[in-house]
């Protein structure tokens, strides 16, 4: 089963203010409150690589962003849409080619399969799809990668135990591969922790 996913109606959400103010009340259960919707933006085109099976290239022609706590959603103007769990964005960058600047995202459509990463029958290629974000207003990158950035910090990686997490303090360095991205990427705030843990560098999110 793909971590892409297509939908008919975007998953319910709540606003920043109305989770203060539901949270204030001291609800009878917390896991009832939707997501919180961290940003919006409207007239978006996106493209898939590979293509998802039924999504159109009308459907991504135009449509709305969600950048909600949950997933990442799309909902074109067709009315049909997409979302993304966070475990699955393996990397989400801003891009400045000469075609245009957009968000780019590498998806794991196997992320949360048990055993996944570990099967030889998976075919890494088949694996992996390519995802871009193209606002029509381009000052919004910045905004809209923040809040990605965000969301992606409330979701770690499923498939690492604490174990695996102490295993990590002692990893030898060249065990990791550096990223650079490719001329006018910049990388994502993911891609900036990693980095700087492999720096000995201290990181707080918050």
């Amino acid at each position: 089963m793909v971590s892409t996913t297509l939908i008919s109606s975007v998953p319910q959400y709540v606003s920043a203010e109305e989770h203060r103010n539901i949270v204030g009340s001291t609800p009878t259960s917390f896991t009832d409150i939707p997501p919180v919707l961290r940003h919006k933006e409207d007239n978006v085109r996106v493209t898939l690589d590979p293509p998802l099976h039924t999504f159109t290239d009308q459907d991504g022609a135009n449509g709305t962003l969600f950048v909600i706590e949950s997933a990442l959603v799309f909902m074109s103007s067709t009315g049909v849409g997409f979302q993304v769990p966070y475990p699955a964005i393996t990397l989400h960058a801003i891009a400045r080619p000469e075609s245009g600047p957009s968000i780019y995202c590498q998806l794991d459509e196997l992320a949360g399969e048990p055993g996944a990463a570990e099967s030889p029958e998976n075919d890494e290629a088949s694996d992996m799809r390519e995802l871009s974000i193209i606002p029509s207003n381009p000052t919004s990158l910045e905004s809209i990668f923040e809040a990605m950035s965000l969301c992606a910090s409330l979701h770690p990686d499923p498939n690492i135990s604490d174990e695996d997490d102490l295993d990590d303090a002692f990893m030898d360095e060249s065990a990791f591969e550096t990223f650079t991205g490719e001329e006018g990427d910049e990388l994502s705030e993911v891609g900036r922790v990693r980095s700087d843990f492999v720096n000995n560098s201290r990181y707080a999110p918050y």
